[in-house]
């Protein structure tokens, strides 16, 4: 199956250099570009795409609300979003993680690894960029935030089990590994948990187990 892109960045040799990268994998093609947020939000609706590469300082609309509006049209709900930011300054990553997106990277990641990030987040895996981001992830989770739709209080003991491995990091052949279960229950697991929870991908089930408490920062 081709992965179909919708790039959204409002520097134009970024962008160009990011459609040459999609265009030479042979699983991706890209099928819109967009300079601002309101003209990402409105190609996902006009464009057949499976995923959106958004950049979050844009005019207009920031990448942020653009995925919030993205995540929250119901006509949408197959489009995942991949967030980028440069880390140093894009600490407002987790509002992003908070409005729907799927996963993020830093601008400075090497090429192949943004077409496996690409193919990850479009398979329904939630992707989080290691080392420092991931700290940063975990520092500004300590913040309060708007509630989520249900708790953990409403999952299985091993449906709680299963929650805190995602937010480790854990995918679902680790899971199974981990707990002594076939790759196959442990996906059914996540599955399970996700629609408890009433969250759309497993970026979301990470937000909700640090956000409830059951994984606390810096001990995930």
């Amino acid at each position: 199956m081709t992965i179909r892109v919708l790039l959204a960045d409002d520097q134009t040799l970024v962008r160009e250099a990011f459609a040459m990268l999609v265009e030479s994998a042979p699983d991706m093609e890209v099928v819109g570009q967009a300079a601002t947020g309101r003209q990402a939000v409105e190609l996902a609706r006009t464009e057949p795409a499976d995923l959106v590469v958004m950049d979050i300082r844009m005019p207009d609309l920031d990448g942020i609300e653009a995925t919030r509006r993205i995540a929250a049209d119901d006509d949408l709900a197959g489009v995942k979003v991949l967030v980028l930011t440069t880390y140093d300054t894009d600490e407002n990553i987790v509002d992003a993680l908070r409005a729907g997106a799927s996963g993020f990277l830093v601008k400075d990641t090497r090429p192949a690894e943004l077409l496996d990030a690409i193919r990850t987040v479009a398979a329904g895996e939630a992707l989080l960029s290691p080392g420092p981001t991931a700290r940063l992830i975990e520092r500004f989770l300590r913040s309060p935030s708007a509630p989520v739709a249900a708790g953990p209080e409403c999952l299985s003991d091993r449906e709680r089990e299963v929650l805190t491995l995602v937010a480790r990091g854990l995918n679902n052949t680790e899971i199974a590994e981990s707990l002594g279960l076939s790759p196959l229950t442990a996906k059914t697991h996540v599955s399970r948990t996700m629609g408890k929870l009433g969250v759309r991908d497993r970026a979301q089930l990470v937000i909700v187990a640090y956000e409830s408490g059951l994984v606390a920062p810096g001990r995930a």
